[in-house]
């Protein structure tokens, strides 16, 4: 994986709301939900705004009315603490309500996010006799011992073809998983699914370089992620022709300085060279 600092959280609110697609009218989404202070903050709070609608998607089954998400990155643990601080935040969520008991206890839900299985935690709960269920591959439930349903989902366990997007916040994607993903949203034709798709494939794309490099050998795939990535490789182009543009303008202030030119000569000199407005030109001074 490549150095760069993946921000994987935009890429997981994305790939939530493509999950829950066929229930969107009926869902809230409040992402990095502030609790209080800067460091308590949920990372997607969904709110069903008929609690006895159904969510189509197996991972929203448990939702009630209020529904908290906490996503773990794959280079984060999911340990017996990180368990009890997402139910915390959960009970923090239900005592800052306007008013007295107006956000019930019975309708919250904890959904904890993970790539991998937390086999720590799992033996946890196995050696403390916390009941555990399986209900959907990949989706585990823990009803008891806990003040809010909870449950934790192993993302790289979900079926391939239901939960692509989920599937997709990976640093071990296979080449046959970016082929997938990038099929998928190329059938889509709803510009808001496309945008969101682009947001989970561009860090699906940062974290699976080794996928990209083996793609380039493939005419088709290749073109297919160019065509998709194209807003996004415009912007990339677009600012380096600025800072290359701006280092440039830079120089040349130094140069004219080290020659003794005024300011005002200066000023002329980047107007009439580098297509400036005056005011742009006095910035560089």
């Amino acid at each position: 994986m490549s150095d760069v600092k993946i921000q994987w959280h935009p890429g997981f609110v994305a790939a939530m709301d493509l999950e829950f697609a066929e229930n969107r009218a009926d869902l809230i989404y409040e992402k990095e939900y502030n609790l209080n202070t800067k460091p308590l903050e949920i990372d997607l709070l969904v709110i069903k705004k008929d609690s006895d609608i159904q969510v189509v998607n197996k991972i929203g089954k448990i939702f009630r009315k209020y529904n908290i998400l906490e996503y773990k990155s794959p280079d984060d643990s999911l340990n017996i603490d990180a368990f009890y601080k997402a139910g915390a935040y959960a009970g923090l969520y239900k005592a800052y309500g306007d008013t007295v008991d107006e956000r019930r206890a019975c309708d919250i839900t904890v959904s904890m996010i993970r790539e991998t299985r937390p086999d720590g935690l799992f033996a946890y709960f196995k050696n403390h006799g916390i009941h555990m269920e399986n209900p959907y591959r990949g989706i585990y439930y823990i009803m008891d011992s806990v003040l809010f349903p909870t449950q934790i989902i192993a993302s790289r366990e979900l079926d391939r073809k239901t939960h692509v997007w989920l599937r997709a916040l990976s640093d071990k994607m296979g080449k046959q998983d970016m082929e997938e993903l990038l099929k998928k949203i190329e059938s889509m034709k709803q510009k808001f699914d496309r945008e969101l798709a682009e947001s989970v494939l561009e860090v699906s794309i940062r974290a699976n370089q080794h996928v990209v490099e083996e793609l380039r050998g493939d005419g088709s795939m290749c073109q297919a992620l160019l065509e998709i990535m194209e807003p996004e490789i415009n912007k990339i182009r677009e600012s380096v022709k600025k800072d290359t543009k701006k280092n440039e303008i830079l120089c040349a202030v130094k140069s004219f300085r080290e020659l003794g030119v005024s300011d005002h000569q200066i000023k002329e000199l980047l107007v009439k060279n580098h297509q400036l407005t005056f005011g742009e030109a006095e910035k560089y001074l």
